[in-house]
């Protein structure tokens, strides 16, 4: 089995888009506010209109999509010190269940680590599900005690 893990290209955004539909909605039961056609049409479009921001990464096992991850780009106002303190959060990691056990997901967050280091990102951070702190951390990110967040009402 040949793996490729590599930045999506525009190209790809719809299997990106039928591969999230797959995660939340088939996999989670999440209720679509919209059919399955529409929702990829729809962030098919946001993922090209969000491309200078939102960055997909995606893996490849003989040439079919199983697994994603984004890196969203976030500008933090500059300071004296570092006019440049642009920051990384990596979000909607996913690999199929078929394909999970197998490095995936470590090989995605590593593509992810290596752009961040060329782009020269100030840090990098993601907002994990409990279940997956154990696979970050071994991965070597660390709760730092620096951040708190506050669960707004939808």
């Amino acid at each position: 089995m040949e793996i490729v893990v590599r930045r999506a290209a525009a190209v790809d955004a719809p299997a990106l888009a039928r591969l999230r539909w797959r995660w939340r909605v088939e996999e989670r039961g999440e209720i679509g506010a919209m059919d399955r056609e529409s929702f990829v049409d729809f962030l098919t479009t946001w993922t090209l209109d969000h491309a200078g921001r939102h960055l997909p990464f995606l893996a490849e096992a003989d040439g079919q999509l199983v697994g994603m991850a984004w890196l969203s780009l976030t500008e933090r106002v500059p300071s004296a010190h570092d006019l440049d303190r642009r920051t990384g959060d990596i979000q909607s990691v996913y690999v199929v269940p078929e394909f999970r056990r197998h490095g995936l997901g470590a090989r995605l967050i590593a593509a992810i680590v290596a752009h961040a280091r060329d782009i020269e990102l100030v840090f990098l951070t993601v907002h994990s599900a409990v279940e997956a702190i154990g696979f970050y951390e071994e991965l070597g990110f660390v709760h730092n005690g620096q951040w708190l967040d506050y669960q707004l009402d939808r």
